[in-house]
């Protein structure tokens, strides 16, 4: 979990406890608050402590718990400050895919320039419907999400009109190792590396490669976008993060042109493509 985040939760969770101790009527101690709104004593502590992140519905029965409703605004408003960075899928994902892609659609219509890394799959915005279909599924298996697989598929390939669109450019790096896991069945995987050597020669489209013998000066860590030089959405097992402070903007970027000094591109690339397509057993 990032510092960042973490100093978030406990700040608003010591605001909770100011609440509790200044409640109307006199102070409360965290048993008698956890009796008026039905909770563990337990669940009052992890919140206040910073250890179990509040539910919109858990500050507002709060609030109303500590005769304290008008201060329910304000604490929502801490809680969208850094749900806004950090996006869990748990609650992401409770309505399906679709609605996330819809989000990164919006995002990205905004943008003029994209830098993308990925170590592990093809960019989203390079990607065949079916290699797209497979990768949700993945997802929606490991985290028991709705399967609304051809909507997102679909969102996510609207998406790609942007590709399309003059003044804008995306500067995609991806490791070679994606281009070898197979995330779907051969077959997909041969189609969608017939699609990515495609883009090579796109005036909206830098396509780099980092070949799996190339020497790195960094470690080949998790993927991330960065948009505009003004945003950096990032990808972890819990959730998603979306950052937008300049210094950590800098800092995503200086990875990105780190790996890219690993990278190649133009014909050298096409060549590390087409060997991952040669060693697929796939028409």
């Amino acid at each position: 979990m990032s510092t960042d985040y973490q100093r978030a939760r406990e700040a608003l969770g010591a605001r909770l406890r100011e609440l509790r101790l200044s409640a109307a009527g006199g102070r409360l101690t965290g048993p008698q608050l956890a009796a008026r709104i039905g909770w563990a004593h337990s669940k009052i502590y992890k919140l206040e402590s910073g250890r179990q992140t509040a539910t919109s519905d858990d500050l507002r029965a709060w609030a109303d718990a500590v005769g304290r409703p008008d201060a329910t605004e304000e604490l929502l408003a801490r809680l969208r400050g850094f749900e806004s960075h950090i996006r869990s899928w748990r609650r992401q994902l409770a309505a399906g895919h679709r609605p996330v892609q819809d989000t990164w659609n919006a995002a990205v219509d905004r943008a003029r320039t994209i830098h993308a890394w990925e170590e592990a799959v093809v960019p989203g915005m390079l990607q065949t419907a079916d290699y797209a279909r497979h990768i949700f599924l993945r997802y929606a298996d490991l985290y028991g999400t709705k399967r609304d697989t051809d909507e997102a598929v679909r969102s996510r390939m609207q998406r790609q009109t942007w590709l399309y669109q003059g003044g804008r450019r995306f500067h995609a790096l991806v490791w070679e190792a994606a281009l070898h896991a197979l995330v779907c069945p051969p077959a997909v995987l041969a189609a969608q590396l017939d699609r990515l050597a495609g883009t090579i020669g796109m005036d909206t489209v830098e396509l780099g490669v980092i070949p799996l013998g190339a020497s790195l000066r960094i470690p080949a860590a998790n993927g991330f976008w960065v948009l505009d030089e003004q945003l950096v959405v990032a990808e972890d097992w819990h959730a998603e993060l979306w950052l937008d402070d300049a210094e950590t903007v800098a800092s995503y970027l200086r990875v990105w042109k780190t790996l890219e000094q690993s990278a190649v591109y133009g014909a050298d690339a096409q060549n590390v493509i087409t060997r991952a397509r040669r060693g697929l057993h796939a028409p």
